[in-house]
């Protein structure tokens, strides 16, 4: 067959399966892609007017109008994006990037709202086989091969959200042991073990002979981790076991959903999703459970551990976020993602006098590092990382990424996994920035990729720096126009569970008297990302927040909502004002706000630890908590499988927007119903911030009354 019979037989082929002998792809122009070698002209193409926006106020008066605004609910479709965004310096941000024609993230979510599929949204669409794609509705109830609504909803919850935010949460932990061995076993790595007292804890519960050196130990531990992650499913988890609540444990063995290694507990579940595999919507969902324990003990809660030995344990401080971080005259790196790794190794090497000197002798007057989305978060809390001199603080969430380049004083974003969008490489070629992903498991267009090599972080940390210094000079030599929002809040951050029973006197005592006495009513963790939606962008995140504290419910925050609360000022002491009477006294005694961020979005795992230390407080097993967990404005795989990590450990669970499960009364019926009956937790839906307020609260005085607080 020659070339052109090939291309023929492809259009053929096209026109018989989509009706049209020209495929979409056949359609895109250069424009239409995020590789920069076709946008070199866009410095040209693309002009930008940091003078024709409409500029914010000072940060007073910009808290002022925040909560002005969310107060009137005109969050909706009109006025579409600048009224949900209320963080100042996206405000401005957008307006450069929008009236230059840029491709941005909230423009972005307008063009797709006539074309979003109802289908999708449901759940109701499966392209598992070639007999697909195959979409369901009240006319045609199957699927070509006989798979019913329940079970088509019930298998895209596992295979397209729960397996895959369970992997890369699981994936993160390995790279964490990984890193922690290296710390062992490599000295000349550059990264150090701070905090030996906490090494010395796990691995005692881990059953390990703590009798060794802190080098040694650390590699044991490592290896330990890194054996029970990759252990088989059938062999219940030593992680789980060490480390879950005590009567969490039988349940989940009476149920059926102690997992095993957790790679292969996904490759199991990866399996069962297969075509004519499983049809049983039950079990698919009982699965995700099962999938939320691996994910929560050998994911989220041992990465937390691992980076707070590495890093050093959370330390209550006040501290800085926003784009007036940036200065011009200085070498401005941002590290983006969720592995502060190697950013903790730079920030290290950074904050020495040979690295300053170097980026003077560049023309600059120093070099800093500031943390954004997630990573940021992690490195504003870490004691051994917020202290040091080259650190300068936390930029903002996800959806301002985009914006932040358009600063142009961005000279190097340094990223690994995840939440670093696809149009990077566009910014960075309009506005002179250096993108360097630390981490092969991400890699973008046009952009350079470290390996991800432990043992040889303090040489890879100093070849991004020298990246920096040189894109720094290229950035002097172009003379190119920026633009510095001048906004930045002050933030009280660094809670975690041992800084806040150490700043409660070493007992958590004071906090459940004061949870017994009703000054605070209960707790509700407000977690997760912010999305672009209408009535969200944040806006949602802050307006349900200020109902809570009101009601004298006190909140920990963690990811891209921790931004939220930093940039309207609930993370700042002043905010004890806006808490009902109880909480602004227990505020004001203790000096602290009514909102505590414990950081990023894998800090969950923060979170569930000190809620089990409250629970064998009160010796009561963890649903009976009056706690809430709310993902406000979800966005990703892995707030789903948090989210059943949630329903494993017994509590309710609020997510917003509405997952892709209304497809499926049984699935619907039985996340929302049956696994209460279980002794597990349970998922509650809920747009409006009003409504969502008082089903917190309803929850909380439930639970209230079943442990005789009322």
């Amino acid at each position: 067959m020659s070339d052109q019979d090939i291309k023929k037989s492809y259009e053929n082929s096209a026109k018989k399966m989509s009706g049209s002998n020209k495929t979409f792809a056949s359609k895109l122009t250069r424009d239409d892609t995020n590789d920069p070698q076709f946008h070199q002209d866009i410095h040209s193409s693309i002009q930008v007017d940091y003078n024709d926006i409409e500029k914010c106020p000072s940060m007073e008066q910009v808290q002022k109008w925040q909560r002005e605004h969310v107060s009137k609910g005109d969050q909706s479709k009109e006025g579409y994006p600048l009224n949900v965004i209320i963080d100042p310096a996206m405000r401005e941000m957008y307006q450069v990037t929008h009236n230059a024609g840029l491709t941005n993230v909230f423009d972005r979510f307008s063009q797709q709202q006539p074309i979003q599929c109802k289908f999708c949204i449901e759940g109701l669409s499966c392209q598992l086989c070639a007999n697909g794609p195959c979409r369901i509705n009240e006319k045609v109830p199957r699927g070509t091969c006989g798979v019913d609504a329940h079970t088509m909803v019930a298998r895209n919850f596992v295979y397209r959200h729960v397996t895959i935010g369970t992997s890369a949460n699981i994936f993160h932990c390995h790279q964490a042991a990984r890193t922690l061995r290296a710390a062992g076993s490599h000295p000349e790595s550059g990264l150090k073990i701070r905090d030996r007292e906490k090494l010395e804890k796990y691995a005692d519960m881990a059953g390990l002979d703590t009798n060794k050196s802190t080098e040694d130990l650390a590699v044991d531990f490592a290896d330990w981790v890194i054996n029970d992650i990759h252990g088989p499913y059938h062999i219940p988890s030593k992680a789980v076991e060490a480390f879950a609540p005590t009567k969490r444990k039988k349940l989940w063995k009476d149920l059926g959903l102690f997992p095993g290694g957790g790679y292969s507990e996904i490759a199991y579940s990866q399996t069962s999703c297969m075509t004519n595999f499983r049809s049983d919507p039950v079990e698919f969902l009982l699965n995700s459970v099962r999938l939320g324990i691996a994910n929560e003990y050998q994911g989220i809660f041992l990465l937390d551990i691992i980076q707070e030995i590495l890093m050093g344990t959370q330390q209550i401080s006040m501290k800085k976020q926003n784009m007036g971080l940036l200065k011009e005259e200085m070498i401005n790196i941002v590290t983006n993602g969720h592995m502060p790794l190697l950013a903790h190794v730079a920030i290290d090497i950074a904050s020495s006098d040979e690295w300053q000197q170097k980026a003077k002798a560049a023309g600059a007057s120093g070099i800093q590092i500031l943390g954004h989305v997630c990573e940021g978060q992690q490195l504003i809390n870490y004691e051994g990382t917020h202290n040091q001199s080259s650190y300068a603080g936390q930029e903002g969430e996800w959806l301002s990424q985009e914006y932040l380049l358009a600063t142009g004083v961005v000279d190097m974003f340094m990223f690994d996994y995840n939440c670093t969008v696809p149009t990077m490489p566009l910014y960075a070629e309009r506005f002179g920035t250096k993108l360097l992903s630390t981490h092969p498991v991400i890699k973008l267009q046009g952009t350079d990729t470290l390996d991800f090599i432990p043992e040889k972080m303090k040489e890879q940390a100093e070849k991004a720096l020298q990246m920096a210094i040189d894109s720094f000079e290229k950035r002097k030599s172009e003379n190119r126009k920026t633009y510095i929002p001048p906004h930045v809040s002050d933030c009280m951050v660094g809670f975690s569970t041992e800084s806040v029973r150490n700043a409660l006197g070493g007992s958590f005592d004071p906090l459940i008297e004061q949870i017994a006495n009703g000054n605070i009513r209960g707790i509700a963790t407000i977690v997760g990302c912010t999305t672009a939606r209408f009535g969200q962008g944040g806006s949602n995140i802050f307006k349900i927040t200020q109902g809570l504290i009101k009601n004298n419910i006190l909140v920990l925050s963690g990811g891209c909502t921790s931004a939220v609360m930093e940039y309207t000022g609930l993370c700042h002491p002043n905010a004890a004002d806006e808490a009902g009477e109880g909480l602004k006294a227990v505020c004001k005694q203790l000096g602290i706000p009514p909102v505590l961020t414990y950081g990023a979005c894998v800090d969950i795992g923060k979170m569930t630890h000190t809620a089990k230390e409250l629970a064998d407080a009160l010796d009561v097993d963890t649903d009976k908590l009056p706690l809430v967990i709310g993902a406000p404005e979800y966005l990703e795989q892995k707030a789903v499988a948090d989210a059943c990590t949630a329903i494993a450990l017994g509590w309710l669970v609020h997510i917003a927007p509405v997952p892709s499960i209304t497809g499926s009364d049984v699935v619907v019926k039985t996340l929302t119903e049956t696994t209460e009956t279980l002794g597990l937790g349970k998922v509650v839906v809920e747009l409006d911030a009003d409504k969502t307020v008082q089903i917190y609260i309803d929850h909380i005085e439930k639970k209230r009354k079943e442990l005789g607080l009322n």
